[in-house]
């Protein structure tokens, strides 16, 4: 197998090392940037180069981001090769399009990195997929977000707080938003989603809420009784089609994602004759992604296409059918919110069950008129 890498960055350095050390595979060229010293003598900055070239069979793209990425992977595409991908944004945002088109080119596309890092989470989603039917993928898969809210159980401690020990040891992003408010977890939700159900889902479609507005208050109350809070995502099959969405859940303090430490992810689908099956492990690292990113060449010399089937049809996620109770804490006066009141609870109040669909789009827009609303759906 004749690759050439798009990028050199720590994903794609990760790739370099672990593919030098194989004999069935082989990097012949890699797109850069700027000069890069190790990869000089087979480097370019130019993506014709690399379309244009009949020797090379398999590209793979660890970029980052939509643009230029989903123009450089199509283009290979249509020039008839294979693409592994480790970029969630791009397979999240066009998944419709890049799988519609390597169907059509009778080319792979895998992108089993793009989920969970070095985690076998859309591997064995697949895998599972051939002979069973998923019911549900749900979990932790967002390694930043889970370090603030176990760190903020294990000691009193203030969300800006926490946050900036995260940014301090590399697991926040100087800009957190995608993290905290949920963007980086439900592209990962959609492209689990898509592969499990074989559905076309959109990632804006899908309603989240983060926890860029949870306090140390809400943690404490939430301990005394008996929960732990976890920013968790959930996509699951329906009588008419697909539920999707994430947001902050009270799970009871002995459960299994309860004891997911740190930066750590767990991952779980449910199926007819599985039942259901966990993966846990750190979401990201060099070697653990790129581990994956090779598995996807290695499936391919073997055989493999892609994920996808051609039964996959565009999806709209209805929510209207999942309920939750709620715990909800604002400052501010709501008649909705008080028509469903049960019961106080330290800083706010417990709801009677309420669908998914209608709580979150309430609280969409209520943060307009306050910015320190939080929720969590009590699971």
């Amino acid at each position: 197998m004749k690759i050439a890498l798009l990028g050199f960055g720590v994903v794609g350095k990760g790739a370099y090392d672990i593919i030098a050390k194989r004999n069935d595979m082989e990097v012949v060229r890699v797109l850069v940037r700027r000069p890069i010293e190790e990869v000089a003598a087979i480097s370019t900055t130019d993506i014709n180069d690399i379309v244009a070239d009949p020797a090379i069979d398999t590209v793979v793209e660890v970029m980052g981001g939509v643009h230029p990425a989903y123009e450089y992977i199509s283009a290979a595409l249509r020039a008839g090769k294979n693409v592994v991908t480790a970029n969630k944004a791009v397979i999240s945002a066009c998944y419709r399009e890049l799988t519609a088109l390597a169907a059509e080119q009778g080319v792979a596309l895998r992108c089993t990195a793009a989920v969970g890092g070095g985690i076998p989470w859309l591997i064995n989603l697949e895998r599972c997929r051939r002979i069973d039917t998923v019911t549900e993928v749900s979990g932790i898969m967002n390694g930043t977000t889970n370090y603030i809210m176990d760190a903020m159980h294990r000691a009193p401690v203030a969300f800006a707080d926490i946050l900036k020990k995260a940014q301090e040891l590399g697991y926040a992003e100087a800009d957190p938003s995608a993290d905290i408010d949920g963007d980086d977890i439900r592209r990962k939700l959609t492209i689990s989603a898509n592969i499990a159900f074989d559905a076309l889902l959109q990632e804006e479609d899908i309603p989240m809420f983060g926890i860029r507005t949870v306090t140390d208050g809400d943690i404490a109350t939430f301990q005394r009784e008996g929960y732990v809070c976890k920013l968790i995502a959930t996509a699951r099959r329906t009588e008419g089609g697909v539920a999707a969405w994430l947001q902050p859940t009270l799970v009871d303090s002995h459960a299994l994602e309860a004891a997911v430490p740190a930066n750590y992810n767990l991952i779980s689908f449910q199926s007819e004759y599985l039942g259901r099956q966990s993966y846990y492990g750190q979401g990201a690292g060099r070697y653990p992604t790129a581990s994956n990113v090779v598995q996807d060449c290695v499936d391919i010399l073997g055989g493999k296409k892609a994920f996808y089937a051609g039964k996959a049809a565009p999806m709209q996620p209805d929510n209207s059918g999942v309920k939750y109770a709620y715990y909800v804490r604002t400052a501010s006066k709501d008649a909705w919110l008080a028509s469903v009141t049960e019961k106080a609870m330290g800083d706010g109040v417990v709801t009677a069950p309420v669908s998914v669909s209608e709580m979150l789009a309430w609280a969409k827009a209520k943060l307009n008129e306050d910015s320190a609303l939080f929720l969590a759906a009590i699971g």
